[in-house]
């Protein structure tokens, strides 16, 4: 079953539901929703971004995830964390972001300690 997604068809009127939006799981022989569950304001259905399962990466984001491997297995974690931090930047990865974190962590930069100079 297809999930749609609807919210309030007038702007400022209608419930926190309907206004911020909301899924709604039908049949796709189903007439679209005209009226909120919730509080029974018009409502419309509005189109969805299409959300892949399952996303391929880029040649360069697998030739980018390699050698960042290649790097925590030679111990090499300065130089994984600095690709990792510079590339996850460029692709606005968090997760990618995170590993660069570690990476420095295990490399022996202290993110915890406080700047030198404040109280």
């Amino acid at each position: 079953m297809p999930i749609y997604e609807y919210e309030a068809e007038l702007p400022g009127q209608g419930c926190e539901k309907c206004m911020r939006g909301f899924e709604y799981l039908q049949g796709i022989e189903e007439r679209p929703l005209s009226h909120c569950p919730s509080c029974g304001k018009r409502i419309k259905r509005i189109i969805s971004w299409c959300r892949a399962a399952v996303i391929e990466p880029l040649a360069e984001n697998a030739a980018v995830e390699r050698k960042i491997g290649e790097y925590e297995r030679d111990g090499r974690y300065s130089h994984a964390a600095e690709l990792a931090d510079k590339h996850s930047h460029k692709i606005k990865d968090s997760v990618l972001k995170e590993r660069a974190l570690e990476n420095y962590k295990k490399a022996g930069y202290n993110f915890d300690a406080g700047v030198e100079g404040d109280t």
